[in-house]
């Protein structure tokens, strides 16, 4: 039976999306056009745009030198970058969260997506590379010196992005890098190596929703709560 097997099936209806997500098995995505009557209200309202954060939000990484990290022993990365940091070279070993392509995939097509990330961008760069993979989704990008320091912590200003900040959604597992927008935010809980987290299938409803909203500060600023889960 299922239960003995430990699996466990979700499905849902996320707009023009159906998720069918078995723990520890493979994982099944049938996507469904939208219908004509919420495809002309998405053609209303003006394209939005995805800011995303990289380390602990879409992939983990460790460097050479880290006595203890935080993956379990002998767990591939899904990459390895080879950067030269004042003069030196250092071996970067990448993890990339679950269905993090296929969420990229999915988002790069109701979204413009912007990196934001508060690392040196020799790093950011290389790892945005990768998730980009050749397919054009990741072109837009801001790294550390685009951020604002301010009591040892690096805030991201949105409107380096753009002007318009009702139309600029944040992902970001660090509240403190969206202090001055937290109505634009969704938090999500710091990845580091859990192969069984779905955290990224769990917001496509959610942005799947917030595309077709005139402001999307009316809907995220009802949540403010949950930036403390973190």
């Amino acid at each position: 039976c299922l239960s003995s097997l430990g699996l466990q099936r979700v499905s849902g209806f996320v707009g023009s999306l159906f998720l069918y997500i078995i723990q520890y098995q493979t994982v099944r995505y049938d996507i469904l056009p939208l219908s004509p009557i919420s495809r002309n209200r998405l053609n209303a309202v003006k394209r939005k745009i995805l800011v995303l954060d990289l380390d602990e939000t879409l992939i983990h990484s460790h460097h050479d030198g880290v006595l203890r990290p935080t993956v379990r022993p002998g767990t591939p990365p899904d990459f390895i970058l080879k950067v030269v940091i004042d003069k030196h070279p250092v071996r970067f070993f990448v993890h990339k969260r679950p269905h993090v392509d296929f969420f990229l995939e999915v988002v790069s097509q109701w979204y413009e997506l912007v990196v934001f990330t508060a690392s040196m961008e020799i790093y950011g760069s290389a790892v945005a590379d990768k998730l980009d993979n050749n397919r054009g989704i990741l072109k837009r990008r801001y790294y550390r010196q685009h951020c604002t320091l301010e009591m040892g912590s690096y805030i991201k200003d949105l409107s380096v992005v753009h002007h318009d900040l009702s139309s600029i959604v944040i992902l970001d597992n660090s509240p403190g890098a969206y202090r001055s927008h937290p109505d634009n935010a969704i938090p999500i809980k710091s990845w580091f190596s859990d192969p069984s987290d779905t955290a990224l299938l769990n917001l496509l409803p959610m942005l799947d929703a917030l595309r077709f909203t005139a402001d999307v500060r009316s809907v995220l600023s009802r949540n403010l709560h949950q930036h403390r889960l973190w």
